[in-house]
């Protein structure tokens, strides 16, 4: 008997098909069936079951020898279900990857429920994927089996049936199946829950709910849809055959009038012809299942009384009239947007004929992002070298806490910013400001760039559009012009920078300020940064720390970091500094050995804490040679996003570590801990030496003392290579990088 019968209905998504249930076949976890229901589609979507059934024998094609709907379809895969658990995945929808191992793990864990619920996310045409807004509904904090009176705040979640997993004895046992029609998960999923002896959450998102472009039955302007007044009529039949579920009757009630309600509004979905019968169908369900006692919102109790009334015209008045406002506020909105613009502007001039205030300083980081990188280092150090310079930064709100005390907070887009940007000699960026700012004769605007150049950039990408994506390369060669000073790492840089970046500035070769931190850290520091970060004492912490890809639209893991752990073993941590691994919000529960940095602020402190790096194109890895610390190369796709973004120089043929070809080689690479064996060494050491002949500890001095002391002479000379102390060298770890499992 198998763990889980999937069950598939099919009907016109032969376009989808295959990869509905190729997402189901690539599972890690591999006992389960799949039934897929061929509803007497009229297109592929039999031969696709077929052929599948044909290579996998736990795919069983049932074809339908007429068309019944899909609630029929679904009693018909589970007629030919055997496993203890039903999960009814829709087949135009996917699981995501290690989804049934975790709704598995979560049975386990919670002792085999009636209903186990999960979240997923809905994946539109253009393949943005968007997390279930009320996500955190599914919290797995408190009792881990209740029963729905325990937590009702979940019946706020999508009532679909492909967002569960039902023990299949509880299913028969109760005797549920799906009635025909439109909108027959209504009948299904609330008698479920409310009769269910036990249910638990799963914080995960497990399915990929696609939001198609055209096509989606409930969507289209049909009759049918009248449908949802029976489907209502069972749920309250459902209650009063149960006496011990009349709690439940007021709460099914609001329900009921805000789903009429919802699709009253929608404009697509009703013919305009039936709108007037709808209404009065409504005011009738309302009238006869009436049930007061569930709290209405107040911005719904009006709608509600209107369509208990009948009062079809009043209701339509009051929605047009709601409409309108929405449309005058926006407008108003956006009236208020373009005075306020003008007004900036208008203060801006004023300020920019004002005179200069020669200590003021404005710094800024990755598109007005928190304090961190080289214009934060360079920052600390002017205020430390610069008898009374006056500094501002400027970042969100959001990052106004990463703002050292006795530096401005500036807002962008604010009058005090464009005050800054008039007004102050210095100014300090590693991308680019507003581009409203005409800088000032007397103003100095030193670039310090995000690191050293292995992928193309600026006027270089012109041949390369997949990676440009529509950049104004007559913009960005006008903000080029702005800069007084470009700050350099190596020669390497100076050279790419030069030619990519054209203009009249004066580079200074002096190393990255943003990694005088590796080289004034010490043990004690770095324990504490492990600590805060949450690394088990004793363990190993690899940073995972991949790039963009510009040759996708969406941003998808290359790596499984699951499957890495458990080859790792339980001595080793996973820093995940990848946005795109959560996917939609975190496609997965998180795992306990893999902490999910992407949302820290500084990676310096997360190169610091971690033991190892695992990379593909990022620049960090230039940076992290400091440390004399293993670099792990994966280069899955390095063929297609040579084509889409080109590097200056092949980084296989000259890396700072081991490199892996695909997913398997990575994990024989740490299997066999070649990670960290002489030959990874040998190449940190040579990169090192190429790249990071400045980087001694002293790069952000040798900067300010130019660029805002005005001195040429008696500089702070690079500190030579072999005089260098071993850079924050990690804590004693006992246990520490024991070898991982084969």
């Amino acid at each position: 008997m198998p763990r889980f019968s999937v069950i598939v209905p099919a009907f016109r998504v032969q376009a989808y098909l295959h990869a509905c249930l190729d997402s189901v076949l690539a599972q890690s976890f591999k006992d389960y069936e799949i039934v897929v229901v061929d509803d007497c589609s009229p297109d592929a979507c039999g031969p696709i079951a077929d052929e599948y059934a044909r290579r996998d024998h736990r795919v069983t094609a049932l074809h339908l020898p007429r068309n019944t709907g899909l609630g029929p379809a679904r009693n018909a895969g589970m007629g030919r279900a055997a496993g203890d658990y039903l999960i009814f995945l829709d087949g135009d929808d996917t699981l995501f990857p290690d989804a049934l191992q975790t709704i598995a793990d979560r049975i386990d864990a919670t002792g085999e429920p009636d209903v186990l619920m999960y979240d997923y996310a809905r994946t539109y045409w253009t393949g943005r994927s968007v997390r279930n807004v009320l996500a955190a509904h599914l919290d797995e904090g408190g009792p881990a089996r209740f029963r729905l009176t325990d937590r009702p705040e979940l019946l706020r979640l999508l009532m679909v049936v492909w967002n569960k997993a039902y023990r299949r004895a509880f299913i028969e046992a109760e005797g549920f199946t799906f009635p025909p029609g439109y909108y027959e998960d209504t009948p299904w999923t609330y008698p479920v829950l409310m009769s269910a002896g036990s249910i638990a959450v799963l914080d995960a998102v497990c399915v990929s709910y696609r939001q198609r472009r055209r096509g989606n039955i409930l969507s289209t302007t049909s009759e049918k849809h009248f449908d949802v007044f029976d489907q209502y009529d069972r749920v309250f039949a459902f209650i009063d055959a149960r006496p011990e579920l009349a709690l439940w009757r007021p709460v099914m009630f609001r329900r009921m009038l805000d789903h009429f309600s919802a699709l009253f509004a929608s404009r697509d979905r009703l013919p305009h012809h039936s709108r007037a019968a709808f209404f009065r169908r409504a005011a009738a369900s309302c009238r006869r299942y009436r049930t007061p006692g569930a709290p209405v919102p107040r911005r719904a109790q009006l709608r509600h009384g209107l369509l208990r009334l009948g009062a079809r015209r009043t209701y339509q008045a009051l929605s047009g009239a709601q409409r309108l406002g929405g449309r005058l506020r926006r407008g108003s909105a956006a009236v208020r947007r373009a005075v306020r613009g003008a007004a900036l502007r208008a203060h801006y001039r004023i300020q920019s004929r004002l005179p200069l205030r020669s200590r003021d300083a404005v710094f800024a980081a990755r598109g007005s992002g928190g304090y961190t990188g080289s214009p934060a280092a360079i920052e600390a150090k002017v205020r430390e070298l610069v008898p009374g310079v006056r500094t501002a930064w400027i970042c969100r709100a959001v990052d106004a806490h990463t703002v050292p005390t006795g530096t401005r907070h500036l807002v962008p887009g604010t009058f005090a910013h464009w005050t800054a940007l008039a007004r102050s000699a210095y100014l300090v960026n590693d991308a680019a400001f507003d581009r409203g700012l005409v800088k000032r004769r007397g103003q100095v605007l030193l670039q310090t760039h995000e690191g050293t150049p292995l992928r193309t950039v600026g006027t270089d990408l012109l041949d390369r559009p997949a990676a440009a994506r529509g950049t104004d390369f007559e913009q960005l060669l006008r903000s080029v012009d702005t800069w007084d000073f470009s700050l350099s790492a190596n020669p390497h840089s100076t050279l790419v920078r030069e030619r990519a970046y054209p203009s009249a500035y004066l580079t200074l070769e002096y190393g990255s300020p943003r990694n005088d931190v590796y080289h004034r850290t010490g043990p004690a520091d770095v324990a504490r940064l492990r600590e805060t970060l949450g690394i088990p004492a004793g363990s190993t912490a690899l940073l995972y720390a991949p790039t963009h890809r510009d040759y996708r639209r969406v941003q998808q893991p290359a790596l499984d970091l699951e499957r890495l752990v458990r080859v790792l073993g339980p001595q080793f941590v996973v820093l995940a500094r990848a946005p795109q691994l959560a996917g939609p919000g975190g496609h997965r529960a998180p795992h306990p050995r893999i902490i999910d940095v992407s949302g820290h602020r500084s990676v310096e402190t997360l190169a610091l804490a971690s033991d190892a790096l695992i990379t593909d194109y990022a620049s960090l890895m230039f940076d992290y040679v400091n440390l004399d610390r293993p670099v792990v190369l994966h280069l899955a796709d390095i063929e297609a996003y040579e084509a889409a973004r080109g590097t200056y120089f092949d980084i296989t043929a000259f890396p700072p570590g081991i490199v892996a070809r695909g997913q398997d080689e990575l994990f024989d690479i740490f299997a066999t801990d070649h990670w960290r064996g002489s030959r990874s060494a040998q190449l940190r050491a040579a990169f090192r030496a190429r790249f990071c002949p400045y980087d001694d500890g002293y790069a952000a001095e040798r900067v300010v003392r130019r660029v805002f002391l005005g001195e040429t002479d008696g500089l702070p000379l690079p500190v030579p290579s072999a005089a260098r102390r071993t850079p924050s060298a990690l804590p004693a770890q006992d246990g520490a990088g024991a070898g991982v499992k084969s």
